[in-house]
């Protein structure tokens, strides 16, 4: 997925009302910009951190930035806008490059599903089951190389857990596909302190035969795109 406009640099002095982010330009100009994340950003949106913003010239859109990426310790970057993970793993079904669902030819977004939910994508081959596939975004670290979620209570991700586990006893496949938006990562797990209901709905989606999937993101100012797939640790302590 590339970036529309060129990102330009920036420094961070507040996130507030969920989606407004208060930067510094390089020149020294005060903007507001849109972030698109309505989670805690926990260790992403410390105020002089310096971040990456998409211009736009859009005459329909209330600003003229959006915030895409922090630039992390040692030149790693994150990424926080949480539309991001949708259109990279679209982008890399339909590419093929997800060998778990390589052998499916057609990939459609947004399907209807269980209790007036969406899957954000329903893959479909000949002589293949269905496979509904649910992808989340993933930007929190604590400690080491790991990779967490959530970090804030889901009760729309348990609900999509259970969703996923249906359609498994309906005779179909079910992947949660977890997409780590920034590259000092390199293992995923369960917070399960920040949300134990989560942690129970994860572990019976699992054992009802719900696949579990981490891909990394490769980062960089000029695109985001799929990178390695990530071991996912099942000792969970709940």
């Amino acid at each position: 997925m590339k970036f529309a406009q060129p990102l330009i640099p920036a420094r961070l002095l507040r996130r507030y009302k969920r989606f407004l982010a208060d930067a510094v330009l390089e020149d020294g100009r005060e903007i507001t910009a849109h972030c698109a994340n309505p989670g805690s950003m926990e260790g992403l949106k410390e105020t002089g951190e310096r971040i990456w913003l998409e211009p736009n010239d859009n005459p329909k859109r209330k600003l003229r930035y959006s915030w895409k990426l922090v630039e992390l310790p040692d030149g790693h970057l994150a990424g926080i806008d949480t539309s991001v993970p949708n259109a990279v793993v679209g982008e890399a079904l339909r590419a093929r490059q997800i060998p778990e669902l390589a052998a499916y030819d057609s990939i459609r977004p947004e399907v209807k599903y269980g209790k007036s939910s969406r899957i954000d994508f329903l893959a479909t081959g000949t002589n293949l089951p269905d496979a509904y596939v649910e992808v989340k975004n993933v930007h929190f670290r604590r400690s080491g190389d790991w990779a967490e979620f959530p970090d804030s209570v889901t009760a729309r991700g348990a609900k999509h857990l259970a969703e996923l586990a249906d359609m498994v006893a309906q005779g179909h496949r079910a992947i949660m596909l977890y997409l780590v938006q920034r590259d000092d990562c390199a293992r995923f797990k369960l917070a399960t302190d920040y949300d134990p209901t989560y942690a129970r709905a994860y572990e019976k989606a699992r054992a009802a035969g719900v696949e579990m999937l981490c891909y990394r993101a490769n980062l960089s100012t000029d695109e985001i795109t799929l990178g390695p797939c990530l071991p996912v640790d099942t000792a969970q302590q709940i």
